[in-house]
């Protein structure tokens, strides 16, 4: 096996994947740009594993290390991104710049129907008052 087939595959997952974190907008397609950036690194490990034939297999386990490492990575991620979704209803990259919820931000983004500002989910809207005629 020649070296350069797997490390131009790699380098191209690699390109691919810094392509994704720079040019999407969408929480979980930066996600998956960053695991297809480490899958290249996996790769590159295990084929410098078996080009340099080491008795150890340090390439082969770096690449588990990285493998759970990975996993872990994807777990808080999609916690993260779940609860900023409940909190403004939206996973722009690009709109979530800022940590604080001022008031201008929260007038402008578009809420479901059906949700009260401050409740959690599934809590109904307050019915509006009505004014009763006099008789």
């Amino acid at each position: 096996m020649h070296l350069a087939y797997p490390t131009v595959v790699a380098a191209l997952l690699f390109s691919v994947g810094v392509y994704g974190v720079l040019a999407r907008r969408n929480a979980i397609l930066v996600l998956m740009s960053v695991e297809l950036m480490l899958n290249a690194v996996n790769l590159n490990l295990v084929t410098f594993d078996v080009w340099y034939r080491d008795r150890l297999h340090g390439g082969q386990v770096l690449t588990l290390f990285t493998i759970v490492i990975a996993a872990a990575e994807v777990g808080l991620g999609l916690a993260v991104v779940l609860l900023v979704f409940r909190n403004r209803q939206m996973i722009d990259v690009d709109r979530l710049r800022a940590l604080s919820e001022d008031a201008e931000a929260l007038e402008a983004a578009p809420r479901p129907a059906g949700r009260v500002p401050g409740g959690g989910e599934g809590t109904p809207e307050p019915a509006p008052e009505r004014e009763e005629a006099a008789p």
